[in-house]
């Protein structure tokens, strides 16, 4: 496959950057959770150091692209999405992903592996257990309607009003059935662990994304591993947001330090 072949999507679709910043050092690509989109992300540049140009992904069926069907399958979307951001690879580049979004960073980074492509300086990693690490799956996005809703209260990442709401719900069920399937279909290929650093965020309440599936991400790197439980449930990215900032910052901090003395990656 070649990358530098154009997407099927023109490659500003694939971004939303808040705040455009032609000067930063480094760009912090951001990856959504499942039902989720580039919002989530819409006050990072507030937190994050200004030498740092937050991108947020906006994967088709939300947004700009809500015309746009939503993948179902995790391999196929990354291929796409992999032609759309290279041209944005031309400086340093970091990948946060939470959830559906840390499966999307870790085989895009595999995948660029693969074609010889830059390589992200550092994978922060959000609230998924690793891959190869056995997990009882529970296929919820072909639930009926009424039973998929009951997950999505138990998840506790919908609004309570977005769930109240029957015209919005409508709108949104087929972006988040298609989201879990592209998570509850997806069987990792076996690679050799990525040479990149990662560090690995958990919610201390998650109910669903155990300690031990989160450690085991460390089989997944020959490089620098680290571990940060967070006060929160499965979403506590946006509950323990400010923790969540400084880690990134602090780690960020230290790869522009290594970029000035052209030391590479942290």
């Amino acid at each position: 496959m070649n990358l530098s072949t154009t997407s099927t999507a023109p490659a500003n679709y694939w971004l939303a950057r808040p705040r455009p910043n032609p000067e930063a050092k480094l760009r912090l690509f951001c990856f959504p959770y499942a039902g989720g989109g580039t919002t989530i992300f819409q006050s990072w540049p507030k937190s994050l150091p200004q030498t740092v140009e937050v991108c947020p992904v906006q994967l088709p069926g939300r947004g700009n692209r809500l015309k746009e069907s939503p993948a179902t399958r995790l391999l196929p979307l990354v291929e796409v999405l992999a032609e759309g951001l290279i041209p944005f690879l031309d400086k340093p580049f970091a990948f946060f992903g939470h959830s559906m979004g840390a499966m999307i960073a870790f085989e895009l980074t595999r995948l660029l592996r693969r074609e010889g492509e830059a390589l992200p300086t550092h994978l922060f990693l959000s609230g998924s257990s690793a891959p190869q690490h056995p997990v009882p799956r529970r296929h919820i996005y072909n639930l009926p309607e009424p039973e998929l809703l009951e997950e999505l209260r138990r998840l506790n990442g919908t609004p309570k009003e977005v769930l109240e709401h029957p015209e919005l719900m409508q709108l949104m069920l087929p972006v988040i059935r298609a989201d879990f399937a592209v998570c509850q279909t997806y069987i990792a290929p076996e690679e050799q662990p990525l040479d990149c650093p990662i560090t690995v965020f958990g919610g201390l309440q998650d109910a669903d994304v155990t300690r031990e599936g989160l450690i085991a991400w460390r089989q997944q790197t020959t490089a620098p591993f680290s571990l940060w439980m967070l006060q929160g449930d499965h979403f506590f990215l946006h509950t323990s947001q400010g923790k969540l900032h400084e880690v990134i910052s602090q780690v960020l901090h230290r790869l522009e330090g290594r970029f000035a003395t052209g030391a590479g990656a942290f």
